[in-house]
């Protein structure tokens, strides 16, 4: 039996093509002993407001530290979750389906006092897979024993799970060195990101790029038929 993997680093309440890569997915690592990135998706994500996009960005401390890695992150401010949580009242309140899975998103928020921001986005896919029915199991790039280097320390965490199958976003096609999967014998296949359907959105023009939030709270249940289909 084909084991696929996928590898990502975390990110806060990602978007839907987030999802889709793990439910994809028979196992998968989240890449968090890697160099942080600042103005990036792991402390941030956008909602979809009457103003257009905003971002809701979680408070890190990493002045002065460049070499710093996601698992070393901490949060500078506890006090983002109560403001996170009441622009996303604030904009969603309306949502179709909102009152249904509020309660759910409430308290993830207001009993947060992680500061781990590994730990933070974490705790947030969690409750997102649970909502999408997606049971990909999770693990932790840093509980394995893997080299520096960018390919081979993936691969080697390809090789740790079992895998037969890498599963890469199509960001990595500028970097990832396929031979070295390919000499393992380990197909490696890019995700699509192409085709998603319109769902219904508040405040005009459609966004794909938000927080998978959006889509839960704007079509509940019927969530999963706006990801794309898994083959």
């Amino acid at each position: 039996m084909s084991k696929t993997v996928a590898i990502v680093q975390s990110n806060y309440i990602p978007w839907k093509g987030y999802f889709d890569l793990i439910r994809r997915a028979d196992a998968f690592v989240l890449l968090d002993d890697v160099q942080y990135t600042r103005r990036d998706w792991r402390n941030r994500n956008l909602i979809k407001t009457n103003n257009g996009l905003q971002w809701l960005t979680i408070p890190v401390d990493v002045k002065g530290q460049f070499e710093i890695k996601i698992n070393e992150v901490t949060v500078a401010d506890l006090s983002w979750a109560q403001d996170h949580w009441n622009k996303i009242k604030q904009w969603y309140g309306k949502a179709q389906h909102f009152k249904a899975f509020a309660p759910m998103v409430e308290e993830a928020y207001l009993s947060m006092h992680e500061s781990s921001l590994s730990k933070i986005n974490f705790q947030f896919i969690q409750i997102i897979n649970k909502i999408l029915e997606i049971e990909t199991p999770i693990f932790w790039s840093h509980d394995f024993n893997t080299t520096n280097e960018k390919s081979t320390r993936l691969l080697e965490l390809c090789q740790h799970l079992g895998a037969d199958r890498y599963l890469s976003g199509p960001a990595a096609k500028s970097y990832l060195d396929v031979s070295l999967f390919q000499q393992a014998g380990i197909e490696v296949e890019w995700m699509d990101y192409t085709g998603y359907p319109v769902y219904n959105q508040l405040f005009g023009e459609f966004a794909h790029g938000v927080t998978v939030l959006d889509l839960i709270f704007n079509e509940g249940n019927n969530a999963k038929k706006y990801l794309l289909p898994v083959i």
